[in-house]
């Protein structure tokens, strides 16, 4: 599949370049500073994008046939996630590109006792800002006419290994036998080309974790 994928350089973004790679997919990769994404391949094409400027956007998505965003903000920028969500809803719509799944966060998934994650005493101070910011990006994207899939990752990404074997859940955290959330990068990846090939979610949000 030709795909766009917007945030390529991040460290989640990355994971999803080379998993779609993989997977024989033609990708643009859209970054704001090409240099700081140094992935040469066959399939691979680079754009300097601005994701905040509708009008990138759509020249970017023009002629794709989905999108990815993996999007995210600089620290202490936590609001530009509601300033991305608008810029692509608009300029996917003007570009004609109706499929996108967006890397989302895990902050307003809902614990066993019905709070949100992010409400919940544990979850730290310094986060809450960027999981409010999710959060509202959400409902942005839900809001809108696009066909989108909203990927919430486990309370905990980290690198780790791709092993293809996870669980999957739709607003509610998903946690193991002692109640951890985790997921690898990798196997977050794995979980969004899935969703890209297969189109499970279509117009909702799940989520992944061991």
């Amino acid at each position: 599949m030709n795909v766009v994928l917007f945030g390529a350089s991040g460290n989640i973004g990355r994971a999803i370049l080379q998993e779609a790679l993989k997977r024989k997919h033609e990708v643009t990769a859209t970054v704001r500073q090409p240099d700081k994404l140094d992935v040469v391949h066959e399939r691979l094409r680079t754009l300097k994008v601005d994701i905040l400027d509708p009008a990138s956007v759509s020249a970017a998505a023009h002629g794709h046939k989905a999108a990815i965003s993996a999007y995210g903000p600089e620290w202490g920028q936590e609001r530009e996630l509601l300033e991305a969500a608008s810029s692509l809803v608009e300029g996917l719509t003007a570009a004609g590109l109706n499929r996108l799944i967006i890397v989302g966060g895990a902050g307003s998934l809902r614990t066993e006792s019905g709070e949100m994650l992010m409400d919940t005493r544990d979850f730290p101070t310094e986060l809450r800002p960027l999981a409010a910011a999710h959060s509202d990006a959400y409902e942005i994207y839900s809001g809108s006419e696009l066909d989108y899939s909203y990927a919430s990752p486990a309370a905990v990404i980290q690198s780790g290994r791709r092993t293809g074997q996870f669980r999957i859940g739709l607003d509610q955290l998903v946690v193991d036998e002692n109640g951890n959330s985790v997921i690898s990068v990798e196997d977050y990846a794995v979980a969004i080309i899935d969703e890209l090939e297969e189109g499970n979610y279509s117009r909702t949000r799940f989520t992944v974790a061991y």
